[in-house]
Parts: C-alpha cells; sequence; structure tokens
C-alpha cells in the first residue's frame, strides 16, 4: 500500500514511494506503468497448441468447427411420411368482408366508417397464394480461447487428462427448430498465467494524477490562494484546497494508482478453451402468386392454412406437386441449404411446409365511384388503398 506523499517545491512534483507494503519488505519501490491501449488479447505467443486444439491467438483465438464425417452423415433410415392435410379456410362472406374493412377502418386514426357501413359489395373474387417454406434447424460449433480472473480455484488443466475432441462433447439438445447459444468450458483446458494487461502487478499508474495521488487545484490553480480583489490589501487562502495548491485525485481517491480491469487485480488469469453451441433455424421461403398485384412484404405478417408438411432428418425435393414452380423452388431450397451448412454445421432437423395463404379481392361502389381492397391471411387483414373516406393524408397505408 502506498504511504508517503513527498512533495518538491522547487521542481513541483510529487513522488510516491512505499513505506512498508503487505509483504514486510521495507524500502522496495513498487514501478507501476501506465495502462496500455493495447486490446485484451493476450499476445499471440503466451499460449500454447493444447491436444486437438491446435491454434493459438494468431488465429485470433478461436475457430469454427467442422463436423467430422460421421456426424455429417447422419441420415435417418427411419423417415416419417409427409402429411397432406385438408384446406380449413371458409369461404369469404359478403359480411365477412365487411367486418374486415370495418376492423381496418377503425384501427385509423383519420378514416371515417361511414363508407363501409354504405358501400355496396360488387363482386367478391377468391385468388391463390402458396408459401413454401423449408426449414434447417443446425448446430454450430465455435472454439476460442477466453480467460476470467484467476481466484485460487481448482484449475482442470491437462495434468488431469487430454481434452475431448469438440464433437465429442454430449450437450442436451433444445427442442427443434427453437434457437438457442449455449457455452461450455472445454475439460482439461485451463491454464494460469500472468495477467497480459498489468505484467502480474494487478494495478495501473493512475492516468488522471500520473501516480501522484493528488491533482492541481483548479479553482487557485495551484497557487494556494485566491485572486486577490481589488478592495483587499491580503490574499485569502484558498478554501478548497486548504492552501496546499493541490487537491486528492479524484480518477483514483487519492491511491495514485487503480485496479486492473482485466484481472481485477488477481495478478493472475486463468485461461481456457471455451466452446459455443448455437442452435439455428434457417429458413428459406418462397410464394407463389398467379399474376395477383399485391405487396408480398404484407404476407409476411399473416399466417396460412397449412396444407402440407414433411419433417425429417432431411428432406427430400417434391416432385408430384400440382405448381411446378413450387417443386422447383423445393429443389432450389433444399440444394442451397445442404451447400451452405453441411461443411460448417451439423444438420439437425428439416422441415418443408406449403401453406395456403387466401387473399381475396372486394370490388366495391360507393357514391356512384368504384373501389376495391383487398382481404388477406387467416387473420382477414385489409389493404386498402384506395379508401373514400380519409380525412388528412399525413398516415400510412397499409
Amino acid at each position: 500500500m502506498w504511504k508517503l506523499l513527498e512533495w518538491d517545491s522547487e521542481t513541483s512534483s510529487c513522488t510516491m514511494r512505499m513505506d512498508q507494503g503487505q509483504n514486510g519488505d521495507e524500502g522496495t519501490t513498487l514501478e507501476l506503468e501506465s495502462e496500455p491501449e493495447s486490446p485484451l488479447a493476450p499476445p499471440a505467443d503466451l499460449l500454447e497448441p493444447l491436444g486437438h486444439y491446435e491454434w493459438t491467438f494468431r488465429d485470433l483465438g478461436r475457430k469454427k468447427l467442422v463436423p467430422p464425417p460421421e456426424v455429417m452423415q447422419k441420415f435417418s433410415e427411419q423417415r416419417n411420411n409427409p402429411v397432406f392435410l385438408q384446406c380449413r379456410i371458409p369461404r369469404m362472406t359478403d359480411d365477412m368482408a365487411r367486418n374486415a374493412l370495418f376492423s381496418f377502418v377503425n384501427s385509423k386514426c383519420c378514416y371515417g366508417n361511414r363508407a363501409a357501413g354504405e358501400l355496396v359489395i360488387q363482386e367478391l373474387k377468391p385468388q391463390t397464394l402458396y408459401r413454401y417454406r423449408l426449414e434447417t434447424f443446425t448446430e454450430t460449433r465455435l472454439c476460442e480461447w477466453t480467460f476470467e480472473p484467476y481466484t485460487n480455484i481448482l484449475v482442470d488443466g491437462p495434468q488431469n487428462g487430454a481434452s475431448p475432441q469438440p464433437w465429442d462433447i454430449k450437450v442436451q439438445v433444445p427442442q427443434m427448430f427453437q434457437e438457442d447459444t449455449k457455452k461450455f468450458r472445454i475439460p482439461h483446458s485451463s491454464l494460469v498465467k500472468e495477467c497480459h494487461k498489468c505484467h502480474g502487478r494487478g494495478r495501473y499508474k493512475c492516468s488522471g494524477c500520473h501516480g501522484a495521488g493528488r491533482m492541481r487545484c483548479v479553482t487557485c490553480s495551484g497557487a494556494r490562494h485566491k485572486a486577490k480583489a481589488k478592495h483587499l490589501k491580503h490574499q485569502k487562502r484558498c478554501q478548497m484546497c486548504s492552501g496546499s495548491g493541490r487537491k486528492r485525485c479524484s480518477t483514483c481517491s487519492g491511491r495514485g494508482s487503480k485496479t486492473c480491469t482485466t484481472c481485477h487485480g488477481e495478478k493472475k488469469l486463468l485461461h481456457y478453451i471455451q466452446l459455443t453451441i448455437t442452435w439455428k433455424n434457417n429458413v428459406y421461403e418462397f410464394i407463389y402468386e398467379n399474376q395477383l398485384n399485391f405487396p408480398r412484404e404484407l404476407l409476411n405478417k399473416v399466417t396460412g392454412d397449412n396444407i402440407f408438411k414433411d419433417e425429417n432428418a432431411v428432406v427430400y425435393p417434391l416432385l408430384d406437386f400440382p405448381y411446378p414452380e413450387i417443386s422447383l423452388a423445393s429443389e432450389r431450397a433444399i440444394a442451397e441449404h445442404r451447400a451452405t451448412f453441411t461443411n460448417t454445421s451439423r444438420i439437425l432437423q428439416q422441415r418443408q411446409t406449403i401453406e395456403l395463404i387466401p387473399v381475396t379481392e372486394v370490388h366495391y361502389q360507393y357514391a356512384e365511384k368504384t373501389y376495391m381492397y383487398y382481404v388477406y391471411g387467416m387473420e382477414n387483414k385489409v389493404h386498402a388503398l384506395d379508401y373514400p373516406e380519409r380525412y388528412c393524408c399525413g398516415c400510412t397505408i397499409i
């Protein structure tokens, strides 16, 4: 601990020395360095390769792991048969279309509902939209060197045996198609090293006072007295610094040093290899529409009726779907996901579905003019560009 501060009035400098440290060594001087601006990562040559993990911080301390062949070849022989479901979309009626428009108008602050009540529906034109979706649930493993302050805990290092292969570590897989991320410490990979940031000192020289513990008083600028007023004959002693010209450093509270933020003052770091497992649901979507002038981005906010489902360890392209565009989308999606994820991740499960999204064109007449709006999705949402009863132009039409 710092005990003595010596002020040199000639050089206007303050030196600090340790009278007696906690270890009882008298007369020893602790020379602290200023906090370096280098990154938190240890130098490249600090840690040596460890067993199967043959990389160091030269590889940025991390490495994405390619699944071994036996993991990649997980093709289930026992397959679930694809399921074709019956369509459960109710037929659109005039009342349903009008009620949907009422709900839409009431959600707008500057839309009047008189037109919705008085309009005359002339024609309902149902349209057919299909949404094909392929979901590929993958598991990715990433290893990286990391560290934490060493607090004299038990070290599970190479002396306890060789570290297991990353893909041999068994973990609990979350529910299929539910994304999650978990981190694990690789067994027998821990090493204790001196803190690379403070070089084992545990503290830095304060950048505010440069280790002096005190700074020049900002009130009197170190002059020890207030500025002399015209009607006073004598200068008054500065009350902020009690006439010393210097104040205790607020950055380090007068200690002259700050605790190392990397090792938290422990002087040593526990380095270990951390395994990060990421489960992700990768989605490919294709919407087939038959010459329908409808914004596609609106379809992402609604659901349709599921008419087809195929879920297995791997799925195969659809061959006999009535619309060839859907079959081509299935073939393209499966090939794209296999090429993208097979070499970097483990494919745990795949699911392909087809939804029938209802869209109805509603043609109506109001005030001797003809208008149109759409009712779409199982939620019966409305898309109306030219609703006749609007009181301002500042609303966003959806």
